[in-house]
């Protein structure tokens, strides 16, 4: 099958949930299928494996609207897109759009990356649910990477077409803990400080656990890092690192006594399962997506309570609990591969292809 893949959506500099989602997808499926990429800025083939692509407008471009125009003479089997803004108008060729969650219908903040004239773009399209029913009803078949999306899509009845689901995964990766390994006091925090994400709790949670140092591993704004300051009980307990390497991330999992993450609304959560894959143990807010993504293997709880986020990392330190969260942990995260995921995706195409077909017919 040839896959015409848009991976126009790879950042230029470092990975992201979604550009890391696209370029481990197109890795996997390269593997057996004929995969071409698309991208708009030869930066993006540092972060991006060694397969054929072709250069097109950015999807933020007023081009995208007649995108369809460039890819026709490509005939592909079917073309994938990591998102669900891909223009459409004038199509040939089956898609497969994904939408991956709908955090910004309650929570509207935009991505700070974009530009600002899309920042005020994506505050009026997440106002109402119609123009994200227009664009998913022009796909043949819609992709998400949970069930907890798949049943929201279902519940806001956002699309008239197919949903299938194209789940997310770890990194690959050869080390594993040992359980009964000697690990620091350490909690790590690995995601972004937009508000839903509830650091707030997290850093006010350090006051009740002395000798404890909570690592804030991503990269964050100055004015954000000054309003988590003013919470933290002591600067030498929480330390904000500003963005680390893939290598220095996996040190510091291989060293922790957790990862903790209390987001209040979240489209996957891939920190939680890249922790687990290394045996590290994971603290989550009790919400349905990390029930799904952590099954039991994950200590949940109220993600507004910082006693409670306290009183798991100290149950961690009981005889033989860390070791078997540890063990739990490796046993979930072995549910997960970009293998897998990939033959979803193969999946959805040929779903894809058929209801194209069906429609012309």
């Amino acid at each position: 099958m040839r896959i015409l893949f848009d991976a126009r959506f790879t950042r230029t500099d470092h990975h992201d949930g979604i550009s890391r989602y696209g370029a481990s997808l197109i890795a996997a499926l390269a593997e057996t299928d004929d995969v071409v990429m698309l991208i708009s800025d030869p930066r993006q083939l540092a972060l991006l494996p060694d397969v054929p692509y072709v250069r097109i407008n950015s999807p933020l471009s007023p081009a995208e609207l007649f995108v369809a125009r460039r890819i026709n003479p490509l005939e592909p089997d079917v073309v994938v897109c990591p998102m669900q803004t891909m223009g459409s108008w004038g199509r040939r060729y089956p898609l497969v759009l994904t939408l991956h969650d709908l955090i910004y219908y309650q929570n509207p903040t935009p991505p700070s990356f974009l530009p600002l004239p899309v920042r005020l773009l994506w505050r009026l399209y997440h106002l109402a649910y119609w123009p994200q029913r227009l664009l998913l009803d022009h796909a043949d078949v819609v992709a998400t990477i949970s069930s907890t999306t798949a049943d929201l899509i279902r519940q806001h009845r956002l699309t008239r077409r197919p949903v299938l689901l194209v789940g997310n995964a770890p990194q690959p990766t050869e080390r594993r803990r040992d359980p009964e390994a000697p690990r620091s006091a350490s909690l790590l925090y690995m995601g972004s400080f937009m508000p839903y994400k509830n650091v707030e709790t997290l850093v006010r949670a350090m006051a009740l656990l002395p000798g404890h140092t909570l690592h804030l591993l991503s990269r964050i704004t100055p004015e954000r890092r000054r309003e988590l300051e003013t919470l933290a009980p002591g600067g030498e307990r929480v330390v904000f690192h500003g963005g680390v390497t893939d290598a220095e991330y996996e040190d510091f999992l291989h060293d922790s006594t957790a990862l903790v993450t209390l987001s209040k609304a979240e489209g996957y959560g891939l920190p939680i399962i890249e922790a687990m894959a290394t045996g590290t143990p994971v603290i989550a807010s009790d919400i349905p997506i990390f029930r799904e993504v952590g099954g039991t293997a994950a200590l949940y709880v109220d993600p507004d309570d910082p006693a409670a986020v306290a009183a798991a990392v100290r149950t961690l330190e009981e005889p033989g609990r860390w070791a078997e969260a540890s063990r739990a942990g490796l046993e979930r995260a072995s549910a997960y591969s970009w293998a897998a995921s990939a033959e979803q995706l193969r999946l959805a195409c040929r779903r894809a292809v058929a209801e194209h077909a069906r429609r012309r017919a």
